[in-house]
Formats: C-alpha cells, sequence, structure tokens
C-alpha cells in the first residue's frame, strides 16, 4: 500500500525549475527593462543612453511577450 502512496506522490509533484525559467520573476526583470528603457528615452543628458533606449524598450517587450507564456 505505501508502493502506491509514493507512486502517485511523484507523479503528482511539480518539477522544480530554475529561478530564471519561472514566469514570476522573468516579467519582473522584462517591465523593468521597460521602465528603464522610458527612462533612457526621456532623459535629456545623455546621448548613448537616449540612443540604446529603443534597444532596451525592445528587449524588454519581446522578453515580455516570451515570458508570459512560460508555465508558473
Amino acid at each position: 500500500m505505501s508502493h502506491l502512496i509514493e507512486t502517485r506522490t511523484r507523479t503528482t509533484a511539480r518539477p522544480k525549475r530554475p529561478f530564471l525559467l519561472r514566469r514570476g520573476p522573468m516579467e519582473n526583470i522584462a517591465t523593468v527593462l521597460i521602465g528603464l528603457g522610458f527612462l533612457m528615452l526621456f532623459q535629456p543628458f545623455l546621448l548613448v543612453l537616449y540612443t540604446y533606449s529603443l534597444v532596451t524598450l525592445l528587449i524588454g517587450t519581446v522578453m515580455f511577450i516570451i515570458v508570459s507564456k512560460f508555465p508558473e
């Protein structure tokens, strides 16, 4: 009987995923990237930050779209 209980708990247990393959933390990182891109876009002081703001926005947006498909 204990053998049946052990096999049931093993098959129903959720697998542990690494930190970077979970939705919650990666969505937070993507949101921070999008916010950072907006801040870089609206600052008037450094041309280098303004230049890379679009790249940062695009990376954050694409990352958010991909990560939103990850399992919880």
